[in-house]
């Protein structure tokens, strides 16, 4: 009964049974945690950990995941190395839980640990999912080659999911042809893809700007493997046409696709509005998707940064005006780096540690000055605030990423590669800055930023300029 409630997100009527019961046996007190975890109720499930006189290793997984589930990973990572100190040994549910949290982070030395744990303890990659986790891993920490590597490792024991990560990486890496390659490999070895695999595919088609690629697959997955496309599939092909200018075929595909829109499918016109300067579609766009997410921020920034782009100031006003009324709070830029073992984030409008402030500072008019020699001028229409020119470059100057890469910059090697991971979409003007800096210091840059990675060298960015 009790896992009845907290599997019915009845979590106030579990509760009240479990306390109730004269005698807790371990399942119980397993089932609160799992069941506050779901519920985004973190400190309650500590709490509940915190009163077990014995836990096994279910009662950490259900703590490890609920850290991950409710995006707290480094308390996730915290929880698995005490679950390793106490004596307890992870099953795969919790490496796949801590990997996925480590995934979040992006930064990969932690994941090198499990995955030498994993190595270690000789625990098979094809069982349950751990191996596609470690693939996933390694991808969204920035470490594509790895991760072809760990796919390579098990190739005569692939699930479906080992292909669907692999794919996706790829993806996620701009490198739409490889991505392709290996469903090609996948159809040659006769394991059928699924509905994710396509996800995969289109997804990979649209950040390579695969356009014919993309309605070719989109078609296969229909007519040979009789799949029904869902509302991701029709939002990649919405996304695949709308990045590459085509609005007036993203348009039809939501006219015409036999389920309503959702707020990626507007989102996906509005960004390419912003980005084509197409301000009539971007409206409609943009109230569309407020419609379906009042408090989703982006929007809101997003129809404010075209009114911007064509000096119509009053209806910037008007919409930060229905974000005050709405209590619409737009989310700040910040960027992570980590150096010597630390993360580092740098947030817009948060004042730096003082221990690093002047030296960042100081070495960020150093880059500037350099950059400026080599003929870097600041996008200022990269600015959306009726200010002057002089205060849009210092604005310009104060992006997190920029700041995160000065003091990569001042801190690491040129042997290995500055690694930053933003919340937010990397900005053209930041895109073309680190873009020189690559070149100038002569240094590899790789960003994560909100939707796909950026890998720059030699001043040139791996997205060739199509994100």
């Amino acid at each position: 009964m009790l896992h009845g409630y907290v599997k019915a997100g009845e979590i106030d009527f579990a509760v009240s049974l479990f306390e109730e019961m004269p005698e807790k046996d371990l399942v119980s007190w397993n089932i609160m945690i799992d069941g506050y975890g779901k519920c985004g109720k973190c400190e309650q499930a500590e709490e509940i950990f915190e009163r077990m006189s014995c836990r096994d290793v279910v009662s950490w997984t259900c703590m490890i995941s609920g850290y991950v589930f409710n995006r707290r990973p480094k308390e996730g990572l915290d929880a698995f190395r005490k679950m390793l100190c106490s004596g307890i040994k992870p099953d795969a549910a919790a490496i796949v839980s801590v990997l996925s949290g480590i995934a979040d982070l992006g930064f990969v030395e932690e994941g090198k640990w499990i995955h030498a744990y994993i190595s270690r303890n000789r625990i098979v990659l094809s069982s349950g999912v751990i191996g596609s986790a470690l693939v996933d891993m390694y991808s969204k920490c920035g470490y594509i080659e790895d991760a072809y590597g760990v796919f390579t490792s098990f190739a005569s024991r692939r699930s479906v999911a080992d292909w669907n990560s692999m794919i996706s990486g790829f993806a996620i890496h701009g490198l739409g042809h490889r991505a392709l390659e290996v469903f090609r490999d996948m159809v040659r070895m006769e394991v059928e893809p699924n509905e994710i695999t396509f996800i995969g595919v289109l997804t990979a088609c649209s950040h390579g700007g695969l356009v014919q690629e993309g309605q070719f697959y989109f078609d296969l997955m229909q007519e040979n493997y009789k799949l029904v496309p869902m509302i991701q599939h029709y939002g990649c092909m919405i996304d695949l046409f709308a990045r590459a200018g085509n609005l007036k075929e993203a348009l039809g595909i939501i006219e015409n696709m036999p389920v309503e829109p959702d707020t990626l499918a507007w989102k996906a016109i509005l960004s390419a509005c912003m980005k084509h300067g197409d301000m009539t579609v971007g409206e409609h766009a943009a109230f569309s998707t407020i419609e379906l997410a009042p408090n989703d921020s982006s929007s809101y920034v997003l129809l404010s940064n075209i009114y911007a782009k064509a000096r119509r100031w009053d209806d910037v006003a008007k919409v930060r005006l229905m974000m005050k009324e709405r209590r619409v709070r737009k989310i700040p830029g910040c960027s992570s780096i980590l150096v010597n073992g630390k993360i580092h984030e740098f947030l817009v409008g948060k004042d730096m540690d003082l221990r690093y402030r002047s030296m960042i500072l100081q070495k960020m008019e150093e880059v500037m000055c350099r950059l400026k020699l080599a003929g870097y001028k600041s996008d200022l229409t990269q600015v959306l605030l009726d200010v002057e020119e002089e205060g849009k470059e210092i604005l310009l100057t104060h992006h997190s990423e920029k700041m995160a890469l000065a003091f990569g910059l001042i801190s690491s090697n040129k042997v290995v590669p500055i690694r930053i991971v933003k919340n937010l979409r990397v900005c053209c003007d930041c895109h073309s800055f680190i873009k020189l800096v690559s070149e100038v210091y002569n240094h590899q840059i790789i960003v994560r930023d909100q939707n796909r990675f950026h890998h720059f060298k030699n001043g040139s960015c791996s997205c060739n300029d199509y994100w």
